[in-house]
């Protein structure tokens, strides 16, 4: 009943591309395909009034009638793409003049005009059919809620709400258990943590049921604890567990660059002995998350020594059977007076009791309902975000609300709060959501690449106020995420930069049933016992997705393949795997993510794929793509991230509806490419390298005259091969033409540390860019272009340069909208440095959204004045040419009030020169970092360099840096990493 937007009004607008064609149809079909509009019409608004009523409100022949419609739906729009692949115009469908003119082509013929009037009056019959069989056992359908607008919420502030609800006495108890008495106390004591009170490592189990927080908890400690250990991972299990891929995640957080190739190891014995070598008489915390059966943690503890009594190791489970072995932390609801913030929080922005237009009845007895449990809380409070006492008063009323009494009903009371929630939604995000029931438990689902896949599926509808299809996409992404669907994944946590998602695996469960009901997406998988199981043993096979499965021809999934829509394999094994073309002609979406791919897979038969909008290789290994992909007409999003492709062919060219490109680092496309293919939107690429077909000149060129669409530019290994100014200038004169550009990165060759040689100070930035990131791109000073009067919606920013003055630090200081911030010296420029020191008042704020503050190669001092009535702000660089001059800094003044500077600081990264720092201060440090003017500071990592200095030098600067972090409010984390050697 939900699933209106791709299926009934997916043919709709395709049967009104029929009726705008300016030919002349078979005598009565104009009037056919008008009457078989308008039907369907009727139907879809009456499917829309269908999916707003939970199931157990409908009557079982209203259920059957709109099943069949959206059947027929489906099967009506699979016989008009049939008709219309043959032969489609290069701009696909939809593009105007280009189309009608093909459909009349289509139509001058005599036996396509006979074919597919007979379609169309199949179509006709099927849809009468339905109708009557409706009428003969009419039911009136029940009236939904009316629909509400959402009150628009910081994407992040959900998340934020449950770590900061009820988590300090769980998390204390449970650090308690890890580590001896003696190093309890505080976590800048310097103590050794192998003092254990046993004779083996410490194992402890965090238990509880579903929704209570127990991956939250351990984040939560493994955060803090983190820097007392030299090696650390944070990685999922699951229900039904590739062991494989979990000790190769695990790899990846010890040392990623050292194990990059161990993900083409199948052999779990293999992994599971180099992973017990590599932790041999190591100090490490990990952290095995989401543990369901004894035999898979029986697996995965074997790769860790007993006897390591320095390391410690955290598992969460729903099982108690999994923690009978081991030290067990029970987690329990949250008590009524965290439960009560939570939810107020959720609803209100931190007030501490219900508005007077709300009945304060109805909040304690949703309160009891949700049971203390923190997804039921959050789920609840983001369904009544925004809603009238009377809604509230409904939710009380409705049939299934009862208080738990046990683990077992507090489970059934989350899941009918997660059914509630999920019918609240609109259609259009109902069918998003269900969507994800293609993926994994426990996967890391990246934004761009999801939306990407809804925008393939026509899953979007356009509203008026969108750009694109794609930001419309995303809309619907932060919607889901305001109601508690689905869990915000950050590009560094904690600052709002959501670049992806995952799913809760009870919100899992809820998803992929309904999905399985209603045909939506069959799951197939490998659970090394049963062999392949299908989610729907259903004759139809419309979507598919394949889990962490060999994928050969002996285990094929039941039903007819000759409808599907979308495949997606994530970390399947394609040995002995071969795609019939002649089962997936109307295939719109396939995604091979990180799978194993034999070195002689053939996918040439790509070509034969004509309906093809979405084709996603992520982390596949793929030698090349075939000279047939230019056959893919309507291919819009193409995504070839860790395949290896370094060269794209040709007939690439021939995409011009293609919108988003994501090659790999060393993928180069052909020569004129950016002038024919003119539609994209997101394009992520490596630069041609001075000899290369595609002129360097031309190519930025091209960027820049035929480009206007672009919203992300990501220039790879940008100036890697060469040192003049042809690219560089080249990208600055064309930004001035990306009037639409959000995004903007250019990452250079690390080993080679180029510098920009051309003046930035003249770029036209675009106005509504958001992300700013210079990777390995040295510039002498901040340039002048990046400033708050033209860029007053930028987010993030990243540079490396040379010199920092009063002009560019207030500017940075100034920009209205930046959370994140990483500034790098650039060490090249050292004897240009010359000492500063100015003092500015800044009456407007300094900083004021910052959230994140990254400084490499820079010291930070907030030196508060002797009256308390302003701050001075300080950042310099010590290396031995700035000590000689007196230190390069600048100071910007500012009335000392909790709203001037950085209010919003969480997390500080600043780098301290022992030496330097002690030749300026003779006394105590710790009254010159200025901690106590950033009132959110909540974590601190110090890369402290001592080369030059005595080990007393360090020593103190250490003990004085974690005594101002003790003495702070928040007490922050502080992590120190050490540089160099001391005398």
């Amino acid at each position: 009943m939900d699933l209106v937007a791709g299926a009934v009004g997916s043919i709709i607008r395709k049967l009104g591309e029929l009726l705008q064609a300016e030919y002349k149809l078979q005598a009565g079909l104009l009037e056919q395909i008008e009457s078989l509009k308008n039907e369907l019409e009727s139907a879809h608004a009456a499917l829309r009034t269908v999916s707003e009523v939970p199931p157990e409100q409908l009557d079982p022949q209203v259920r059957l009638w709109a099943r069949e419609v959206r059947e027929a739906s489906y099967d009506m729009e699979d016989i008009l793409d049939t008709f219309l692949v043959d032969g489609a115009p290069a701009d696909g469908l939809g593009k105007g003049r280009r189309l009608l003119k093909k459909m009349e082509k289509l139509f001058r013929k005599s036996k396509e005009r006979h074919a597919i009037a007979g379609a169309i009056q199949k179509m006709k019959g099927r849809l009468q059919e339905v109708a009557d069989r409706r009428d003969r056992y009419a039911v009136p359908v029940a009236a939904p809620a009316p629909v509400r607008t959402l009150d628009p919420r910081l994407v992040y502030m959900h998340r934020e709400a449950a770590q900061l609800v009820g988590i300090d006495k769980t998390k204390a108890e449970l650090m308690a258990m890890l580590l001896p008495l003696s190093s309890s106390r505080c976590p800048e004591d310097d103590v050794d943590v192998s003092a254990s009170d046993g004779d083996k490592m410490k194992i402890v189990s965090v238990v509880g049921a579903g929704g209570l927080g127990k991956t939250t908890l351990a984040k939560a400690v493994y955060d803090e604890l983190k820097p007392r250990y030299d090696h650390g991972a944070f990685v999922s299990v699951g229900r039904k567990p590739d062991l494989v891929q979990v000790f190769t995640s695990i790899f990846f957080h010890l040392d990623e660059q050292k194990y990059n190739a161990i993900r083409e190891v199948k052999d779990l014995q293999l992994l599971a002995g180099e992973l017990r070598r590599f932790l041999q008489d190591k100090r490490y915390l990990i952290v095995i998350d989401d543990v369901w059966d004894t035999k898979s943690w029986d697996t995965i503890k074997l790769a860790f020594d007993q006897k390591n009594k320095q390391s410690r190791v955290i598992t969460t489970t729903r099982n108690r059977q999994v923690a009978s072995s081991e030290e067990v932390y029970e987690l329990h609801p949250l008590s009524h007076d965290s439960s009560k913030k939570l939810f107020y929080m959720r609803l209100f922005w931190g007030e501490d009791k219900c508005p007077a237009n709300h009945p304060e009845e109805a909040s304690q007895r949703i309160l009891d309902k949700c049971g203390g449990v923190p997804l039921a809380i959050i789920t609840m409070a983001s369904l009544l975000v925004g809603k009238s006492r009377e809604y509230w008063l409904e939710v009380c009323n409705s049939p299934g609300f009862y208080r738990g009494k046990d683990t077992n009903e507090q489970v059934d009371d989350t899941v009918w709060i997660l059914s509630l929630s999920y019918y609240d939604l609109p259609s259009y995000l109902k069918t998003c959501l269900l969507y994800l029931s293609v993926y994994p438990e426990d996967y890391e689902i990246e934004k761009h690449r999801l939306i990407w896949k809804w925008v393939a599926e026509g899953f979007i509808e356009k509203n008026a106020g969108s750009s694109s299809l794609f930001e419309q996409g995303e809309e619907y992404f932060h919607e889901l995420i305001n109601r508690s669907m689905i869990e915000a994944m950050e590009f560094d946590e904690g600052f709002g930069i959501i670049i992806g998602c995952r799913v809760h695996d009870m919100v899992l469960d809820l998803i992929r049933d309904i999905s399985n009901k209603e045909n939506f997406v069959t799951v197939s998988y490998d659970d090394g016992r049963r062999g392949t199981t299908s989610s729907s043993s259903r004759n139809v096979v419309r979507r598919l997705a394949h889990q962490n499965r060999r994928m050969t021809e002996d285990n094929p999934v039941e039903g007819s393949m000759t409808h599907l829509r979308s495949l997606v394999a994530c970390g399947c094994d394609m040995d002995g795997w071969v795609m019939h073309s002649s089962s997936t002609l109307l295939l719109r979406v396939l995604a091979l993510e990180q799978c194993c791919t034999p070195p002689s897979m053939d996918i040439g038969h790509l070509g034969k794929l004509l309906h093809l909008r979405y084709l996603g290789l992520r982390g596949t290994l793929v030698d090349k793509l075939p000279d047939e992909i230019g056959s893919l007409k309507l291919l819009q999003a193409l995504d070839l991230l860790g395949t290896g492709i370094s060269r794209l062919p040709r007939t690439v060219c021939l995409l011009t509806q293609l919108k988003y490109l994501y090659g790999d680092a060393c993928t180069i496309v052909p020569n004129g490419f950016l002038g024919k293919v003119t539609s994209l939107e997101e394009l992520h690429i490596h630069p041609p390298s001075e000899g290369d077909e595609y002129n360097q000149q031309q190519f930025m060129q091209d960027l820049g005259t035929h480009q206007g669409e672009i919203r992300v530019l990501d220039l790879m290994r940008f100036r890697d091969e060469f040192d003049d100014l042809s690219m560089e200038s080249g990208l600055v004169q064309a930004l001035g033409s990306l009037h639409k550009l959000q995004t903007l990165l250019v990452s250079s060759d690390y080993t080679k540390q180029q510098v920009a040689q051309y003046s930035w100070d003249t770029a036209a930035l675009p106005r509504c860019l958001r992300i700013l990131v210079f990777v390995d791109l040295r510039f002498h000073h901040v340039p002048s272009s990046i400033n708050p009067a033209s860029l007053p919606n930028l987010s993030r920013l990243e540079l490396s340069v040379g010199h920092l003055d009063e002009a560019s630090l207030r500017a940075l200081g100034g920009l209205p909208g930046l959370t994140y911030l990483t500034l790098t010296a650039a060490d090249w420029l050292k004897s240009s440095c010359k000492a500063s020191v100015v003092d500015v008042v800044v009456a407007d704020g300094f900083f004021l959204k910052l959230r994140s503050l990254r400084l490499y190669g820079w010291m930070l001092q907030l030196v508060p004045s002797e009256d308390s009535t302003s701050v001075s702000f300080n950042i310099w660089k010590g290396d031995e040419d700035v000590v000689a001059l007196g230190f390069c800094r600048t100071s910007v003044a500012a009335p000392m009030t909790s709203s001037i500077i950085m209010p919003d600081l969480i997390d500080l990264w600043f780098y301290v020169p022992v030496r330097a720092l002690c030749k300026s201060r003779n006394g105590s440090i710790c009254d010159s970092l200025g901690w106590e003017c950033l009132p959110s500071l909540h974590k601190i990592d110090a890369v402290v360099d001592s080369k030059g200095a005595y080990i007393g030098d360090v020593k103190k600067v250490e003990a004085e840096m974690r005594q101002a972090a003790k003495l702070h409010p928040n007490q922050p984390i502080i992590n120190i990493l050490l540089l160099n050697q001391y005398i």
